[in-house]
Formats: C-alpha cells, structure tokens, sequence
C-alpha cells in the first residue's frame, strides 16, 4: 500500500509543464488523447514521456475511443496507465486488463456510489458531473462514504480548496487538470507547485 497521497496531474502539454510536475512531486501526469483543449497527438506525447522518470506514472486518458485505439496510442507512446473516461463497459476494461496496464475508471459523482472494481478497474476516480469544467461536486456532504480503497478525488479541485477536500473526504489520490491552469488548457507552474504542496500538507 502506498503510505502518502497519491497526486495526478493531468492535461499537461509542454516540457515546462512535465519538468514542474516532477519537481513539484506528482506522482502521475496525465496525457489527454480525448477530444479537449489539452489534447496531445502521439509525437508531442512520446517526446513529453521520455522527460518523466520511472517512479512517476504516464497516464493516456481516453473517452469512448475504441480499443484498437487506445491500444495503439499507449503502446507507441509508452504510458504506463489508462484513464477510461467515458461509458467503456467491463468488456472494455477486461481486454485491455489483459495486456498489463494499470487501469483507471473516471465517472462522475452520483448515487448509488460507484464502487472501485466494479468494472475489472485498479483504481477509481470519482469526478464531477461535468469533467474537466472546473465545477467540484458536493464532497462536503456528511453522507459520503469512501468509494473502496484506491480511489482517487476529482472535480474543481484547486490549491485553495485541495485540502478541504482532502481533509473531507480522506482519498487515497487526488486529480486536477483545470485548478492548474492560469487559462483552459494552459498549465501555471505556480499553481503546480502551489497545488502539491497545499495537498501534502493536508495529507
């Protein structure tokens, strides 16, 4: 088990962005190949992972691509994990479990609970109704229970609310995107460093 908050950083798209999330101490950057304005195309992707070290995870993060897809782009591009952001059903999940990936399931918040695992997944993240649009969904609810063990919390997350959040609902790993990003799709370092260290601190 891993014994500190696991932090991913995600949608990032030059070296100034990758070089500061592995100083600032993410433990995973997160490569979008989904339809977004933090888009990277296989090259910028390959060139941006070989900067990030072996005890950093590369994440693809995909949205109901097909699975021919998403195989080809992980593997030309190296990364170590996929993000499943989409409505890819167990099917999906089981095919590419196959090939030894680490597996991430993103879905939004609602009720009943997701639970982690539920699809063939290794970790869970619980997002907001909206991804990506920068809106937390209610974790301060005195409802909320843990969602399994590894799970991780996402959705409007930023360095002024990150520890709240922690603190509320104890995750296993935190995820941001937009709360780093001094404009939709363009990453601050300030904010990378100023994010991590307000969510180790909580932690």
């Amino acid at each position: 088990m891993r014994n500190h908050l696991f932090i991913k950083l995600c949608g990032l798209r030059t070296e100034e962005d990758v070089d500061k999330a592995v100083e600032a101490g993410a433990d995973a950057i997160g490569f979008m190949f989904a339809d977004s304005p933090r888009r990277v195309d296989a090259t910028t992707a390959i060139r941006l992972a070989e900067r990030v070290p072996p005890h950093v995870m590369t994440v693809g993060v995909f949205r109901d691509q097909p699975v021919r897809e998403v195989r080809s782009l992980a593997n030309v591009t190296g990364m170590r994990a996929l993000q499943l952001h989409g409505h890819e059903g167990r099917a999906y999940f089981t095919e590419l479990g196959q090939e030894g990936w680490t597996l991430i399931r993103g879905t939004p918040y609602r009720e009943p609970l997701p639970r982690c695992g539920q699809m063939g997944e290794d970790i869970l993240l619980l997002d907001a109704p909206t991804p990506g649009a920068g809106v937390p969904w209610d974790w301060t609810r005195g409802t909320f229970r843990a969602p399994g063990s590894e799970w991780l919390l996402a959705g409007g997350l930023t360095p002024a609310n990150v520890a709240d959040a922690i603190q509320a609902t104890r995750p296993w790993g935190i995820d941001v995107s937009s709360g780093i990003e001094r404009t939709r799709g363009v990453k601050d370092p300030a904010l990378i460093e100023a994010f991590v260290k307000a969510a180790r601190a909580a932690s």
